[in-house]
């Protein structure tokens, strides 16, 4: 019971001495004005998920390119689909990026890639291959695509009529922007 008691005392004494040194005048504001001072000063604010070793929000120096944003988060995993994103792509502030699995995570046996579509290339009846993709979405992917042009990233299939967040989060994993 004595060392019990000398331990919690001692994890006090501890904690007591840290909460001197943490500085009350630092709060969530001061971080506020620090960031936006950061990005004022030609930083952007770009995030990364999916296959990278090291997901989040990064602070980048404005017109760098998808492969810096990627070497930042410590590069991406063996199991990263490279047809699924372009690392020459000139980053902007406030977008996010992911990036695809090749196997599906899930299935850590499967020997076969994931069955995908080429938003760019693909005709309607390919892309309505994917769950989740019906005729009407797959018709105003190919409309969008021939009034826009290609898309530069997957998360830029959220521009087409229909598809939102939660399409796009249940499509992403089977969609690529070019063929092997």
């Amino acid at each position: 019971m004595a060392k019990v008691f000398a331990a919690v005392l001692v994890v006090t004494v501890v904690l007591i001495v840290v909460l001197q040194f943490v500085d009350p005048a630092v709060d969530s504001r001061t971080i506020e004005q620090v960031t936006t001072t950061a990005l004022a000063e030609g930083s952007i604010s770009v995030s990364i998920d999916g296959e990278v070793v090291r997901t989040g929000t990064y602070i980048m120096e404005a017109n760098t390119t998808l492969a810096s944003l990627i070497e930042v988060a410590s590069g991406v995993t063996a199991n990263a689909d490279e047809l699924a994103y372009d690392t020459s792509y000139v980053l902007a502030d406030g977008l996010s990026f992911y990036i695809a699995p090749k196997y599906d995570n899930s299935d850590v046996c499967s020997l076969e890639p994931i069955k995908k579509v080429n938003i760019n290339k693909d005709n309607a009846e390919t892309l309505q291959t994917v769950s989740g993709i019906g005729s009407s979405v797959a018709n105003k992917i190919v409309s969008h695509r021939s009034a826009n042009g290609e898309f530069k990233r997957i998360e830029d299939i959220k521009d087409v009529s229909g598809v939102g967040n939660a399409t796009f989060e249940k499509i992403k994993n089977y969609l690529v922007l070019r063929s092997a």
